[in-house]
């Protein structure tokens, strides 16, 4: 039942953050998702991936291991995509 409640929640905080993210700049859509990569996606997919790994597995310590590896790993894509929105420059007219 979990598995179901944090798929939901995963599933309906990346509609959000798509429909919020829908009338912004590169710049914008960049920091949108940055922190939705972070706060959201990171922990959820992690938890989820490990805990379906260590059922599979049957070991608490498959679990411990996934989400060492999962968890800041996700959170670094996320701050990187936060950390190019934020230095990005404004999206320039090219004139030809």
């Amino acid at each position: 039942m979990e598995y179901l409640a944090a798929s939901g929640i995963l599933l309906v905080s990346l509609l959000l953050a798509y429909q919020l993210s829908k009338g912004y700049s590169r710049k914008g859509k960049y920091i949108i998702w940055g922190v939705t990569t972070m706060f959201v996606i990171c922990p959820l997919f992690s938890w989820l991936v490990s805990m379906g790994y260590a059922h599979y597995e049957q070991s608490g310590w498959a679990a411990v291991a996934m989400l060492a590896i999962l968890y800041p790993s996700t959170f670094i894509a996320g701050l990187v995509i936060l950390l190019m929105g934020i230095f990005r420059k404004k999206d320039a007219v090219r004139r030809i």
